[in-house]
């Protein structure tokens, strides 16, 4: 198996324009290696998050050249699997950064919040904080980034847009596979920002943070009309859209679920009918410069023509 590790440091940039670090071919399963948000700098609670002004956030794996990827394609990434790469996680609580925070689009007048890192100790499928026993959870694994490169900007990878980025998404997780619009040859794919647990809407910001190994593959799909991405679980059709406001992100994710349902023989209006009955939506992020919001229908409504 192809192993793709970052020797000569990651990119900050979801772009066309960087060396390529490695190409792969449809099917190939290879592992990747991805550092966490804080670019591996936070190992002790006393890391304060000044100390990533000078590199910046969610370092990036990539980008990598899918062989036969060519622009108006699909690309669908499978996650075979997700394994941490060390034995903690960490997350912060920012003076700069939250949702229950002002910032500099969130204009409030309250005192910002201290600077504070958690530094949680993962054993197993177990995350607890040392000294404080009722912040113990479960770990679920997924990658808060995952893109193709646009056909001419450059994207920061603190931000979500419409080829994938900065999601803060769940549902990228191991058993599901991403579909992402392909703007360039090639593709330029790009993954990193692994959590190893997260809530709805990433709250404070960061999640509990983790560097991995992630198992995935690849495939191009040549009549899917993506514009967004596209999630397929065992058990739902799921999309992604991003935007500020709020309910503009939402709109988005509909629609491209709509747009999803109608690729499969449905009528846009009956498919309008059929997600106020049994849609569902969840908040990725609520905290990143664009906001992500997730549309999702149980496959045994969607394919309902396919039967």
């Amino acid at each position: 198996m192809k192993e793709i590790r970052m020797e000569n440091g990651y990119n900050y940039l979801f772009s066309r324009y960087a060396d390529v670090v490695a190409s792969v071919d449809v099917g190939e399963v290879v592992a990747l290696y991805t550092e966490d948000c804080f670019s591996g700098l936070v190992k002790e609670e006393t890391d304060l998050p000044s100390k990533l002004n000078r590199i910046g956030t969610n370092p990036q794996t990539g980008p990598i050249y899918v062989n036969g990827a060519k622009p108006g394609d699909t690309l669908a990434v499978t996650i075979h699997s997700i394994e941490f790469t060390r034995d903690y996680g960490v997350s912060q609580i920012s003076a700069e950064f939250g949702a229950m925070q002002s910032n500099s689009l969130t204009a409030l007048l309250h005192p910002p919040f201290e600077n504070q890192v958690f530094k949680y100790t993962i054993e197993g499928n177990k995350i607890y904080h040392p000294k404080y026993p009722h912040l113990t959870y479960d770990t679920n694994p997924f990658m808060g980034t995952i893109a193709t490169a646009p056909k001419l900007e450059a994207v920061l990878t603190s931000v979500p847009f419409n080829q994938g980025g900065n999601l803060d998404v769940s549902e990228v997780k191991p058993g599901n596979i991403i579909y992402l619009p392909v703007a360039v040859e090639g593709a330029y794919f790009y993954t990193g920002d692994c959590h190893a647990r997260q809530g709805d809407g990433e709250l404070c910001g960061t999640a509990v943070e983790i560097s991995s190994k992630i198992t995935l593959s690849f495939d191009i799909i040549t009549n899917m009309n993506t514009k967004w991405p596209r999630i397929e679980s065992p058990t739902h059709y799921i999309t992604v859209g991003s935007a500020r406001p709020l309910e503009d992100a939402a709109r988005i994710a509909w629609k491209e679920l709509i747009c999803w349902m109608e690729e499969k023989g449905w009528d846009r209006i009956h498919a309008y009918q059929a997600l106020t009955q049994v849609g569902q939506m969840s908040l990725g992020n609520i905290v990143n410069p664009n906001y992500s919001m997730v549309a999702k229908i149980e496959k045994k409504y969607m394919d309902y023509f396919l039967n």
